[in-house]
């Protein structure tokens, strides 16, 4: 038994690697804000005694109630709808927020793990995406807030490792999905769920070429507690190399929803990547780590969830 903090413990990923680490046997401290995240995602474990939910801010500097052996840094608003509406909220948990997790992971003598994402490759213009790209991101863009406070905390993260002595390494997560993710959070899977189930008409952004790689939460949180015990420092992608457009995503959602909604086009946000996959060789060869839920069964779960939350 190990005692683990997890920052961002109460949003989407975080809920499930909190569970998952209390269903290992671990003491689990979770720091979060609540600005996007929800007590809710914690509701099957609110009894148990291993638990400990700390409502905190993390742009201000925290400690942990006890020692610590790994922290994990997920905190951040983390869909395009929440890192637009809090864009100082979204800068500040990747620099501020990195930083004061990155010192209290260093005051302990823990592991530190930050979860960054494939936004940093931005618009790639590789395609997959090894983790030796550097990226192709517009630095004063609408997405900028997320993409460059996540490139902030890998630079961050990479001088605490160098210069601090500290344990730290960095994941990349591609497109995630599953239960608990909120029906308004904007992201396609959620809004395409809602949609249809509502039976309204399914809104794909542009004409829906664009392709997206989707991973199952499980097997996201899978990979993220590979690394964690692991000592590689990363970065390293977590995602599914099953490449798969966004109206084909669309129609598959209204098939397996039995939906008659009809696919209506939108206007394309600003700088949406045109292409989006990992190259997961690395996670392969050090963690022994690919998905193993299929897209059709993680929909199939996902939906059978918003349907029995609606």
């Amino acid at each position: 038994m190990a005692n683990i903090l997890v920052t961002g413990g109460a949003g989407f990923v975080g809920s499930h690697l909190v569970a998952r680490y209390l269903d290992m046997g671990h003491r689990v401290f979770c720091v979060d804000n609540f600005l996007t995240g929800s007590r809710e995602n914690l509701t099957e474990y609110e009894d148990d005694s291993n638990l400990e939910v700390i409502e905190h801010d993390v742009t201000t500097p925290f400690d942990a109630p006890e020692t610590v052996a790994v922290v994990i840094h997920l905190a951040s608003p983390a869909s395009p709808i929440d890192y637009l509406r809090y864009p100082i909220e979204t800068l500040g948990a990747g620099s501020l927020g990195t930083l004061n997790a990155l010192n209290l992971a260093r005051s302990r003598g823990a592991r530190f793990v930050l979860t960054s994402t494939s936004e940093v490759y931005g618009d790639p213009d590789v395609h997959p995406q090894p983790e030796t790209y550097w990226g192709n991101v517009n630095p004063i863009g609408p997405r900028s807030v997320y993409d460059e406070a996540k490139r902030f905390s890998e630079a961050l993260t990479t001088a605490f490792r160098l210069h601090r002595d500290t344990n730290t390494g960095i994941v990349r997560l591609f497109n995630c999905f599953g239960p608990k993710m909120r029906g308004n959070d904007g992201r396609a899977v959620p809004t395409f769920i809602m949609q249809a189930l509502r039976g309204e008409p399914v809104t794909v952004a542009g004409d829906g070429s664009q392709t997206r790689s989707l991973c199952y939460v499980d097997d996201i949180v899978e990979g993220i507690v590979r690394f964690t015990e692991s000592d590689h420092s990363g970065p390293l992608n977590l995602g599914n190399p099953d490449e798969v457009s966004v109206l084909e995503l669309a129609k598959e959602i209204i098939r397996f929803t039995g939906a008659k909604s009809s696919v209506d086009f939108v206007e394309r946000p600003q700088d949406d990547p045109e292409r989006r996959l990992p190259d997961i060789a690395l996670a392969k060869s050090q963690l022994e780590w690919e998905p193993k839920v299929t897209r059709a069964e993680g929909l199939a779960r996902t939906i059978n969830w918003f349907e029995a939350h609606r």
